[in-house]
């Protein structure tokens, strides 16, 4: 079970600047291919960029083409929550950090083996560290 982190609003905008802000606490999308991880091919670890919760591991990391960093399964079963997601006419999962609410991005149907799933997540959500 993940820890839970809470912090007010403020707090959050305080410390995530306004463009990560508005992508973690208010569901905002970077446009696509503008994202500083969707060719990242170091082999690391995404951290939640809000609370630095372990999320997915360059070895679940694919190129979906989709302009977004993509993963087939997060790092650990408890690393992420998902939400159903009606806004702009779609229906669509969700998935946040579970240890802070973060919004990451979404989950589709059509990834890769071994899974079957895209975890199409924003990079203005996501702190790389490499492997050392």
């Amino acid at each position: 079970m993940v820890d839970r982190i809470e912090k007010t609003e403020q707090q959050w905008r305080d410390e995530l600047g306004e463009a990560r802000y508005q992508v973690c606490r208010l569901g905002g999308t970077e446009r696509a291919f503008t994202g500083e991880y969707n060719d990242e091919k170091r082999e690391g670890v995404y951290r939640c960029a809000a609370c630095k919760t372990p999320l997915f591991l360059s070895d679940a990391k694919y190129n979906s083409r989709s302009g977004w960093p993509s993963y087939f399964q997060p790092a650990s079963d408890d690393a992420i929550s998902e939400h159903r997601d009606t806004s702009h006419g779609m229906v669509r999962t969700e998935v946040k950090c579970a240890a802070c609410d973060s919004h990451l991005g979404h989950v589709f149907p059509d990834g890769p083996p071994p899974t079957g799933l895209r975890y199409c997540i924003n990079s203005l959500s996501l702190d790389f560290e490499p492997k050392a």
